[in-house]
């Protein structure tokens, strides 16, 4: 697990990788830029209370949430950004470590979306559900958030890297079979999302070392005929 993800990390040398970085943190900083510059304008030129003073402390307040905000989902945005360009990533990983492996199945536009909504949706919705164990339970919050983010990132990276090989239910009967490396697989993505910096990484880290997981686990790969895929 530790040498898969080093061999994810040594994916960064690759430029074409480096450009997936890239355009997921510049795409969603000019998103942001344009975001909060019109939330401030809105909130400079709208009077909310008749008073000057009360008004300047609204809209530096204002203000300050907007970034607050937008510094809290930044990493979740180039997250869903660099998704679109994630199968780079994959077939950048395939083809300098595992060139043999017969071609992929081609997932639609339309799949690679709705994988991508589904997602972004169900990580959203179960954090909100562990929210208050987050704020009111120290100690016990981190082994939750370990826990549940450890599982649907695992499983989220693990069937998307697996889909170019797999059907849906066969990758999702490969990863019920053995599912301690996708999670334990998830919970070092999760640890990684924590750190500043680090986390604008993680999409494309991600991706390259749940495809070395996948290797790892030697399973038969369905791509048009059966294949054993072997480390």
């Amino acid at each position: 697990m530790i040498r898969a993800l080093l061999l994810a990390f040594s994916q960064l040398s690759d430029p074409r990788v480096r450009r997936v970085v890239w355009t997921g943190v510049f795409v969603s900083a000019l998103a942001y830029a344009l975001l909060a510059g019109g939330a401030w304008w809105a909130l400079s030129v709208t009077p909310l209370s008749g008073y000057v003073w009360l008004d300047t402390i609204i809209d530096l307040l204002g203000g300050l949430g907007v970034l607050v905000v937008a510094w809290l989902l930044f990493p979740a945005t180039v997250g869903m950004v660099s998704s679109f360009f994630l199968d780079e990533v994959v077939e950048r990983v395939e083809a300098r470590h595992y060139p043999a492996l017969p071609a992929p199945r081609q997932a639609g536009l339309m799949e690679e979306l709705a994988t991508a909504l589904r997602f972004l949706i169900l990580v959203l919705a179960i954090n909100l559900v562990a929210l208050p164990v987050y704020i009111f339970a120290p100690g016990l919050n981190l082994i939750v958030f370990y826990t549940v983010n450890g599982y649907l990132l695992g499983r989220e990276y693990f069937e998307m890297v697996a889909h170019r090989r797999l059907d849906r239910t066969s990758a999702r009967m490969l990863r019920r079979a053995r599912p301690l490396k996708p999670f334990l697989a998830g919970v070092a993505i999760a640890f990684l999302s924590t750190i500043p910096f680090v986390n604008l990484l993680v999409p494309v880290v991600a991706s390259a070392f749940m495809v070395h997981v996948l290797q790892s686990m030697s399973a038969p790969l369905a791509a048009g005929r059966t294949t054993v895929i072997r480390r």
